[in-house]
């Protein structure tokens, strides 16, 4: 059974940088598509970022270019790096897997991490 801890989140500044990370527990983590997600309190679970296992990244629009999704496959880790935080970025950011597919649905994806919380103050 795959598992997922995300870790790296905190209180970060309005206009400030943070990265949150999260492993893997499986041995086949190359295979699959790995995403982050976000809930804030009161608002639906909403996609963030996903890296496919060759790579290939795609981010919400409205992210664009402040967020950056990555992976070490020797690691079995994926990373967030946020930049130019704002108060609407402040959530429960999850780690989240799926194998062979690539998909932006938060309903296609059956691993999920715990969650680790941003909090942007300004």
């Amino acid at each position: 059974q795959v598992q997922l801890v995300e870790s790296g989140g905190g209180l970060v500044q309005v206009g400030g940088s943070l990265r949150v990370s999260c492993a893997a527990s499986v041995r086949t983590f190359s295979r699959y598509t790995m995403a982050w997600f976000r809930q804030a309190p009161e608002k639906e679970r909403e996609f963030v970022a996903l890296i496919t296992k060759s790579n290939v990244t795609l981010y919400a629009n409205s992210l664009k270019g402040r967020f950056t999704i990555s992976r070490d496959n020797a690691k079995n880790m994926v990373y967030l790096q946020m930049s130019s935080l704002k108060p609407e970025d402040a959530a429960v950011y999850y780690c989240a897997a799926k194998e062979w597919s690539v998909t932006i649905d938060k309903n296609d994806y059956n691993i999920w991490g715990q969650g680790t919380q941003v909090t942007v103050s300004s």
